[in-house]
């Protein structure tokens, strides 16, 4: 078995190669840089330039799925430019994959995308299903919709559709994780406005391992990537802080803070989605990391 990976060096995508790999699956992948294309017989690279609508057709040739984990970082300074291409950077590959299915007759029968959990609006009380329909407002609201619009449209290409939303993802290196414990590390740390912000979490191995089960067992429609038991902001500081064995001696930092410092970003800390994983875990799939303690010491001390 064949498969296309967009994103393949990104955080999540080199944890589902390494799952692909293990599985005995051949990886083809696309990227920009030319210097990252490698040509080993179960890990093939292609160059593509999205916003040239560029794209080596051939990485099509004997695969029959894709996992679309491609988008540009939410982590930086939401300009006017940057939220474009971060939008974009969803919806035009999509498209250019779809067109490119299209022109050459492709087979692919099936695809599995990321989405994000951001689409949920934020709540301290709520505890969203996949079957929610009440859209967040944000600007990350409208980036998820647009997202998992433009990858819906695999299915007018003959191709069944599985979209996993992700919240916080949990890796030793990369992502949110050292950018909360580096400051714990120093005795700084504190958690985010009230702290009573839900945080959805997931360990970034049983996310990988998500995607290759949906992959595997052909799932369809929307499911939540995030662990069992989601955490106030509070809670995930203290345990991380108990984790490294640091004390928490600072008061919470103030919302009016961090808009100062990240503008219309600074919302990325404050929304608050408590998210269901069940609808996944009832189609019998288990996560080795469903409590965060565990997770926390699998990452910061193992």
């Amino acid at each position: 078995m064949t498969i296309l990976i967009t994103g393949a060096t990104g955080l999540i995508g080199q944890k589902v190669v390494e799952r692909c790999h293990q599985k005995g699956i051949n990886v083809n992948y696309l990227t920009t840089s030319r210097s990252k294309l490698s040509s080993e017989s179960n890990y093939k690279g292609f160059y593509w330039n999205p916003k040239n609508n560029e794209i080596d057709h051939s990485c099509f040739e004997h695969v029959s799925a894709i996992i679309n984990l491609v988008g540009a970082s939410i982590s930086k300074r939401w300009t006017e430019d940057y939220k474009k291409e971060i939008i974009e950077s969803r919806t035009k590959t999509a498209q250019l994959l779809q067109d490119t299915i299209r022109a050459h007759d492709y087979d692919v029968q099936y695809v599995v995308s990321a989405s994000a959990i951001g689409i949920y609006p934020s709540s301290l009380i709520n505890y969203y299903e996949e079957s929610n329909t009440e859209i967040s407002g944000s600007f990350l609201g409208e980036v998820v919709t647009k997202w998992e619009e433009a990858v819906d449209n695999f299915e007018k290409v003959g191709c069944k559709v599985a979209k996993i939303r992700i919240g916080l993802v949990l890796a030793e290196k990369g992502g949110a994780l050292p950018k909360i414990t580096q400051p714990i590390k120093y005795g700084a740390g504190a958690a985010f406005g009230s702290g009573k912000q839900w945080q959805s979490w997931i360990h970034v191995n049983d996310l990988a391992d998500m995607f290759l089960y949906a992959l595997t067992h052909k799932l369809e429609g929307v499911y939540n990537g995030v662990a069992p038991n989601p955490v106030s902001n509070n809670e995930l500081t203290k345990v991380a802080a108990k984790v490294l064995s640091r004390p928490l001696i600072l008061p919470n930092i103030p919302k009016v803070i961090m808009k100062m410092v990240l503008g219309e970003m600074h919302i990325i800390l404050f929304e608050s989605q408590r998210v269901s994983s069940q609808k996944i875990e009832d189609k019998g799939f288990y996560y080795n990391y469903p409590n965060l303690k565990p997770a926390l010491e699998n990452l910061l001390i193992s």
